[in-house]
C-alpha cells in the first residue's frame, strides 16, 4: 500500500536534512580541535587547584563534568583554597558564569522546540563554540556549536583527571607556566573575531573597561561589566 504524498515528503526531508546535521556537528567538532587542545591543557592546573582545595581526584572530574565553566570552576576552588567559605565560592562562580544570560538570549532564537527542550541544548553554550557558530547575520549554527562544544567537553574532564590524579608526580602550577595558558586561550580566540575595526574597538573598550574595575571590584564583575561594550557594536550594526 503506498504512503500518503504527505509521508513521502517529510520523510524525504528528514533523510536530507539529518546528513546536513551532521556534517555541521563534525564541521564543527574539527574547527574546535585547537581549542580543545589547549582547554585540556587548562584542565590541568585546574586539577591540581583542586586538590590542594582539599577535593578529592573523582571530586574534582566530576565538577568538571557537571558544572563544565572553567573560569568559573577556577574561581571557585581558588576562594575555598585560600580559607573562604563554600558560600562566597559558589557567589564568585555565579558571577563569573552570569556572561552566559546574555550569551543565552542571544542563541535562544536559535534553537526549535520547546522552552524544555531549547534550555537543555543551551546547555551546550561555551565561550569559545558560541564565537564560533556565530553568523555573519546574528543567528548561530547550533549543530556546528553541539559539535564545537562536545570535543572540549571531553579534554576538560580529561585534562582535570590527569591533573587531579597526577597531583603528586607534577611540579607546581607557576613552575609549569601552565596559568598562563588560560588567558592565551581566550586572546586567540579574540584575534580571531576581531576582523573588522569595529569589532577591534569594541575588544579594547572591553579590555579597558575590565583593566579599571579588576583592581577594586569582586571576581566575575568586571567580565560583566566589559561585556556592555559589546551594546555599542549592536547598536552601530542596527
Amino acid at each position: 500500500m503506498a504512503k500518503p504524498n504527505g509521508v513521502v515528503e517529510r520523510s524525504s526531508v528528514r533523510q536530507v536534512i539529518a546528513p546536513a546535521e551532521r556534517q555541521r556537528f563534525f564541521a564543527g567538532l574539527r574547527a574546535a580541535i585547537p581549542f580543545a587542545v589547549a582547554t585540556g591543557i587548562v584542565g590541568l592546573p585546574f586539577g591540581l587547584l583542586a586538590i590542594e582545595a582539599g577535593l578529592s581526584p573523582w571530586a574534582a572530574v566530576v565538577m568538571s563534568l557537571v558544572v563544565y565553566a572553567g573560569s568559573a570552576q577556577f574561581a571557585a576552588v581558588s576562594i575555598v583554597a585560600s580559607g573562604g567559605a563554600v558560600s562566597a565560592a559558589v557567589v564568585a562562580a555565579a558571577m563569573m558564569n552570569s556572561r552566559f544570560l546574555a550569551m543565552g538570549a542571544a542563541f535562544a532564537p536559535s534553537l526549535p522546540g520547546p522552552a524544555a527542550l531549547r534550555a537543555l541544548q543551551g546547555q551546550a553554550v561555551v565561550d569559545t563554540s558560541w564565537a564560533m557558530a556565530l553568523r555573519p547575520d546574528g543567528s548561530f549554527d547550533r549543530h556546528y556549536l553541539f559539535g564545537a562544544t562536545s570535543i572540549q567537553y571531553v579534554t576538560w574532564a580529561a585534562g582535570t583527571a590527569i591533573g587531579a590524579f597526577g597531583y603528586s608526580f607534577v611540579p607546581d602550577v607557576e613552575a609549569l607556566g601552565l596559568d598562563a595558558v588560560f588567558p592565551a586561550f581566550f586572546l586567540a580566540l579574540l584575534i580571531g573575531e576581531a576582523r573588522t575595526h569595529l569589532a577591534a574597538g569594541v575588544a579594547v573598550a572591553g579590555a579597558v573597561i575590565a583593566l579599571i574595575l579588576v583592581p577594586f571590584a569582586p571576581i566575575g564583575l568586571p567580565v560583566l561589566v566589559a561585556g556592555t561594550a559589546a551594546l555599542v557594536g549592536l547598536r552601530r550594526r542596527r
